[in-house]
This record gives structure tokens, C-alpha cells and sequence, in this order.
């Protein structure tokens, strides 16, 4: 047979065999229809990934626990669910400056916050967050997104198995609380400060103590005498903290921490366990947390600065342009000598310092001469 006819005769047994069971049935030939296949069952969901995010700031802090908490609604948003994260605040799973350590180890899959609190680890790593007298956040965003910064980090944080992405900025932070006047660096010495990063390393080279603490033990420490003075954000976090309660001097600018980077890293075998959409979705939702907490801090500072001076009577001060110019000459010996200490230190400073070099020159006939003009 040909294979037409052998189609048809299959057809027309198949119709015959329906037929007969019809007959069987009784039913009336003309109600008689052959059973149509069963649908196929709906694929089953699969369940949402569960990630947790552990943080170094205390849980739902105004702008920088709330940028965390931020991220990971992003991630939950953006994928439609296929991603949840759980968020700790500090201590509720692993101590605020533990939390490299646990991501690295796999306790969880996102750690937030700063990457000045790993120098011990890493002397390279400070110089994604802060540098005195450094990047603003704009340029900052611009170094890392576009200068070559974000591959220098990715490559320091690579032997801890992490993945690093910038999470959020601060912008120029205040210079911080005091509990006596500062009119010149002499002032400085002696001075017991809760000051993170390079800038503790200045204010040493000035005289004075740095005293590394997370946030959630500031406020007590500096109420107790522990230390004479703090810095943390600016008026925004400055306020939701209560440090107006512990000092009574307000010093700006902050000359060591111009535009601080806040971070989010990932456990880097979690992160390859995504598929490709997935993990381009995190790095995104990253990238978004960025700009927004910028903006957050942007619209509520002065708000909060207002609320200070007028309503709490704090005493606004600015340094004094003698120790300004004189930390930024210790700055720049500080610096150049953390830079020196390794080699991975000194490629990631080089990077800086030219980026640095050709955005201070760009923004003295744009930003800077802006806001000159704005000032007139």
C-alpha cells in the first residue's frame, strides 16, 4: 500500500473501534464522538529561591538598614518572586562586623555595608568606599561603572568568593560630633574618635585615637565618655541615632568621606547557581538601590539639619580652612602610603588617582563652577 492509503485505513479502524464502543454503551450513534486526549497538567512552580541578606547596620536604621531592606524588595520585585530575601540587621544572625565573613562562608548569600570596615583583610578594599579628600558620589558611580573600578573590586573580592556591586551612597558626609571645639589640629590630638577607614588613619597621623565601632554602639560610647567624638552619616542618620543627645558640636565638611559607597557583596558560588537572567536581575536591582539611596539622602538632610539647629539647638560649626588644609596634606601621606603596601593596593590607588585627576579637572568649568555661580 501506498502510504496515503495506510493513513486512511488506520483512521477508519480507529473510528470503527470508537463505534463499537458506542454500540456497547447503547448510546445513539449521531451522540457518538471519539473521547478527546486529556489536557496536559499545568507545570508545577517551581519554589522561589530564599536568599538572606546579613547587614552591619541595626535593623530598619533610617537610610542605610531601609536601603537594605530596599534592595531586597528590588530583588523579590524584579524577578517576579523567583528570588526572596530575608534581611538580619546586625546580630540577629551574625555580629555587624562579621558579616564578610559569613557571606564568604556561605551562611548567607548578601552581605550590606561598607568595604572600609575589611581593610584588616584587605588593605585594596577601603578604597571602594571612602578616600579623603576624594570622589564625590557622582564620581564615584562614574569610577566604578565606567573607569575601570567595579573590575578592580570584583578582582579584590574574588579570593574571599564574593561578588561586589556598589549598593548606595551617602554623598559628602558631616565631619562629625564633638564634645570640644576644634581650631586647630592640635585640638585633634588626644582625641578618642569613632572614625572608620583612611580617615581613622589621618586622624592618627594627626594625633588623636580612631576607635572602630558599628553604629549601634556610637551613641552609648560617646555618651559614656568612651570616646570624645564620632562621625557616622549626616543630619538624616545623625538625628534617627540621637547623637545631638552626646555632643554638642557639629563640625562640616566631611573631609574624609566625600562620597561613600555603601556595598552589597555576593557568595559568588550562590550568585553562579542563577540562571543568566537571574543574575543579571540582582545586578541590576543593585544598580537601582544605588541611586535611590542617594536620592533618599539627598531629599531628607537638610530637613533633619534644620531639626538640629533649630529645634535641638545644636551648634553648627565649620573646621576651620587651617586644619582643613592641614588634614588634606596628611591625606595625602596617609594615602599614598596605605597605597604602597601591596601591589593590588597600588593598582587599585593608581586607578583612582587618575580617574580622580581628570573628573576634578572636567567639573572645575562644570559642577564646581556651577555651584560657584549659584553662590553669587
Amino acid at each position: 500500500m501506498k502510504r496515503r492509503e495506510i493513513v486512511k485505513v488506520l483512521g477508519l479502524g480507529a473510528a470503527a473501534v470508537g463505534l463499537a464502543a458506542c454500540t456497547e454503551e447503547k448510546a445513539p450513534v449521531a451522540d457518538c464522538k471519539p473521547e478527546a486526549a486529556p489536557a496536559p497538567a499545568a507545570p508545577e512552580k517551581p519554589a522561589p529561591i530564599e536568599w538572606k541578606m546579613v547587614t552591619t547596620w541595626p535593623k530598619n536604621f533610617p537610610g542605610l538598614g531601609t536601603g537594605a531592606n530596599k534592595l531586597a524588595e528590588l530583588i523579590g520585585e524584579m524577578s517576579g518572586g523567583r528570588i526572596t530575601v530575608k534581611v538580619y540587621g546586625a546580630k540577629e544572625l551574625v555580629g555587624a562586623l562579621e558579616i564578610f565573613d559569613a557571606v564568604s562562608r556561605g551562611t548567607a548569600e548578601l552581605g550590606h555595608g561598607a568595604s572600609y570596615y575589611w581593610k584588616g583583610k584587605s588593605t585594596a578594599a577601603q578604597f571602594f568606599a571612602a578616600v579623603p579628600f576624594g570622589l564625590t558620589a557622582q564620581e564615584m558611580n562614574s569610577w566604578l561603572y565606567h573607569g575601570g573600578g567595579m573590575e578592580l573590586w570584583e578582582e579584590v573580592y574574588a579570593e574571599f568568593g564574593l561578588i561586589p556591586g556598589a549598593a548606595g551612597n551617602t554623598g559628602v558626609q558631616m565631619g562629625g560630633w564633638f564634645n570640644r571645639e576644634i581650631n586647630s589640629v592640635e585640638d585633634l590630638k588626644g582625641l578618642k574618635m569613632r572614625i572608620p577607614g583612611l580617615g581613622g588613619e589621618v586622624l592618627k597621623r594627626a594625633g588623636g585615637t580612631p576607635v572602630l565601632l558599628p553604629g549601634g554602639e556610637i551613641f552609648p560610647s560617646l555618651q559614656s565618655g568612651a570616646i570624645d567624638a564620632t562621625e557616622w552619616v549626616g543630619p538624616y542618620n545623625d538625628l534617627a541615632f540621637g547623637l545631638h543627645k552626646a555632643a554638642k558640636y557639629y563640625y562640616y565638611p566631611g573631609w574624609h568621606e566625600p562620597g561613600t559607597t555603601l556595598e552589597t557583596f555576593i557568595n559568588k558560588e550562590a550568585f553562579e547557581k542563577l540562571p543568566a537572567d537571574l543574575q543579571s536581575i540582582v545586578r541590576n536591582a543593585i544598580r537601582v538601590a544605588n541611586q535611590d539611596m542617594l536620592a533618599d539622602f539627598t531629599a531628607k538632610n537638610n530637613h533633619a539639619l534644620e531639626q538640629l539647629v533649630n529645634e535641638h539647638n545644636v551648634e553648627l560649626r565649620k573646621f576651620p580652612d587651617e586644619v582643613l588644609m592641614q588634614m588634606k596634606e596628611l591625606s595625602d601621606q596617609v594615602v599614598s602610603e596605605e597605597a604602597a603596601k601591596d601591589p593590588m593596593s597600588k593598582k587599585v590607588f593608581d586607578s583612582f588617582v587618575k580617574f580622580r585627576d581628570q573628573a576634578k579637572k572636567w567639573h572645575a568649568v562644570s559642577e564646581q563652577a556651577y555651584l560657584n555661580a549659584r553662590s553669587l
